[in-house]
């Protein structure tokens, strides 16, 4: 199953897409970005171009670099053919376990036998996700950590019926991508989300209760355990939305320990979910 991947296609073109693709380009493989919603692939291009232009401000690359990677970057409009070039898909959908296995079956029919099929998913099973597609030996986790460009690690979820070859070429992607790379099994919530929901639901507890302010609560964690952002700035980063699905899934498939607190609900459904509504745990 070894493969040499070259070409890259991106499958949702929100936040995590967009900074998948440019992370892919960065490094050198033809990108496409590929979207349903009218209109979001082109404004995740512009997203990695004003992302690309802050990082030549900031000395973190050349102009020359920024231009070759916006080169080997365009917008795929058919999903097929694009499934059908590519060496690896990496599926970057909202995390909804029916949604990814529709996607899952209908990019594998499209794609050739040997092109691995990947899901950014942080929480949901790889091995239900590959149920849904042809060839689930080739279908692996691949968990980037937002912001894409910034963070380091790469999480590589290995399904029950994932091939080590697959493995194996994935881990060769993440060093060319930049990454540090950690392979987990296909357990509920891997090792990331799981600990870091564990962290985060209690904090909100500890907020919920009076315990500290939600500055506080953070800052504690920053400079008591060195974490480089406290877990609340963090939910308010990934979307309180996001973070409570996950919850919810690890409360199903594991226990009460992960049930969402109550403040975390009437803060979604008010519609506070973080850094992307302006107003989460702290106003934007």
């Amino acid at each position: 199953m070894a493969i040499d991947v070259q070409r890259v296609l991106v499958v949702g073109a929100g936040t995590m897409g967009s900074g998948i693709a440019q992370v892919a380009a960065r490094a050198g493989y033809r990108t496409e970005l590929f979207d349903v919603a009218p209109g979001a692939a082109q404004r995740a291009l512009e997203r990695v171009a004003e992302s690309l232009g802050r990082a030549v401000e900031k000395g973190r690359c050349t102009a020359q670099e920024r231009d070759e990677a916006l080169r080997r970057l365009a917008m795929a409009a058919d999903l097929e053919v694009a499934a059908a070039q590519a060496d690896l898909i990496v599926e970057a959908a909202p995390e909804d376990l029916q949604l990814k296995k529709e996607v899952f079956a209908r990019i594998s029919k499209a794609a050739r036998p040997e092109t691995i099929l990947a899901s950014n998913t942080s929480s949901l099973p790889i091995t239900a996700i590959a149920a849904a597609a042809r060839g689930p030996e080739r279908v692996i986790g691949l968990h980037f950590f937002n912001p894409v460009p910034a963070m380091k690690l790469l999480e590589i979820v290995q399904g029950e019926r994932t091939h080590p070859m697959v493995v194996t070429a994935a881990r060769a992607v993440g060093a060319r991508l930049g990454k540090e790379v950690v392979v987990v099994r296909d357990a509920p919530g891997f090792a990331t989300s799981r600990l870091g929901i564990a962290l985060a639901m209690e904090a909100i507890r500890m907020l919920e209760e009076g315990v500290a302010s939600a500055e506080e609560i953070d800052r504690a964690i920053e400079l008591g355990y060195g974490h480089p952002m406290g877990p609340l700035k963090l939910t308010d980063q990934v979307g309180l939305d996001v973070r409570l699905a996950i919850a919810e899934h690890l409360t199903s498939e594991l226990g009460e320990r992960f049930r969402p607190p109550q403040l975390l609900r009437r803060m979604v459904r008010a519609g506070k979910l973080g850094k992307k509504s302006g107003e989460g745990f702290y106003k934007y």
